[in-house]
């Protein structure tokens, strides 16, 4: 099966009835609290749960999209719904784990790995307060979209201001001024390596 891009609407089609699946942060969120995890999730959509599974589509897909596909669904046999929906809800939960930067040198972590749920609530406060993204655009980013414009994010800040040294323990006074006139956090440049540091070290531990 080719990989899905986390950018991208899974398409869920079955006896030409089509839904995309979007992998969202909102669906992300909920979908990863429904079971209470995703390891769980995961072997409810290999069990065919049907409740799961109508939670899964209506989640990404929107209720009223997919209100004909399960009207559908309904008047054939099970089997043959199972094997048109259950790859795809499987691809659209892979798709909400978003990969590391890949100007990220990679180490070996000894940080204790943060929860999937405590990392999207991090993704959100990336978008919306770093960012600048309304809480509906965060809501309906993907994972994997939060992760790359936040990090083009700081790379352009890094551009702009200069890269401090692993042994620097933050801006010089001057640098905190000129931050301060130009209406920005004055450690701005040691916040924001530690949040895309912390960020990568999250996802390099994090594990299903």
């Amino acid at each position: 099966m080719k990989p899905q891009l986390a950018y991208d609407a899974i398409a869920l089609e079955y006896s030409g009835n089509a839904v995309f699946l979007r992998p969202s942060l909102r669906a992300a969120i909920h979908l990863e609290r429904l079971h209470g995890g995703f390891p769980e999730l995961l072997s409810k959509i290999e069990e065919f749960d049907t409740l799961t599974i109508w939670q899964v589509i209506t989640t990404a897909a929107g209720m009223e999209s997919s209100e004909p596909l399960f009207a559908h669904a309904a008047a054939h046999p099970l089997k043959d719904f199972q094997r048109a929906a259950q790859g795809p809800c499987i691809e659209l939960v892979a798709a909400f784990f978003p990969e590391t930067p890949e100007t990220t040198t990679k180490q070996p972590s000894t940080a204790t790995p943060t929860p999937w749920g405590e990392l999207f609530k991090e993704l959100y406060g990336f978008a919306t307060g770093w960012l600048g993204w309304t809480p509906d655009t965060a809501w309906n980013a993907t994972p994997q979209e939060i992760t790359d414009a936040f990090t083009a994010h700081i790379a352009k800040l890094k551009a702009i201001h200069g890269e401090a040294e692993d042994t620097n323990t933050g801006p010089t006074e001057e640098q905190r001024k000129q931050n301060t006139d130009m209406g920005l956090d004055p450690d701005f440049d040691r916040a924001g390596l530690r949040a895309l540091k912390d960020l990568s070290e999250m996802r390099e531990g994090m594990a299903l």
